[in-house]
């Protein structure tokens, strides 16, 4: 997780196919440490990661356009940009992280 102005910018590994959807945990990547997401849409044609934005967006409690793809299109890690991101934002986040605030 690293701010940009009032953005962060936040490390994803998402589980496609999922039995169950849930946002919560972490994953070592490429990026550093990512958040893991799990979603119920299959990985074909950026479902899964439209699922993982809207997901992420939920969890953090901010608007859905507040989260855009920064990179990792076709790959399960993916960066994601949060905007107006606050403190109470970057606590969920680390909370989310933790495995002390899961959703799902």
């Amino acid at each position: 997780m690293a701010p940009v102005d009032d953005a962060l910018t936040v490390a994803v590994r998402v589980k496609p196919g999922a039995s169950r959807a849930r946002v919560g945990g972490r994953y070592d990547g490429p990026h550093g440490v990512a958040l893991v997401i799990a979603v119920n849409a299959p990985a074909v044609d950026g479902r899964a990661t439209e699922a993982a934005r809207r997901a992420l967006a939920g969890a953090l409690g901010v608007r859905r356009a507040a989260v855009s793809l920064r990179s990792g299109t076709a790959s399960r890690d993916k960066l994601f940009l949060v905007a107006d991101a606050n403190p109470e934002v970057a606590g969920r986040l680390r909370r989310l992280l933790d495995g002390t605030e899961p959703t799902g």
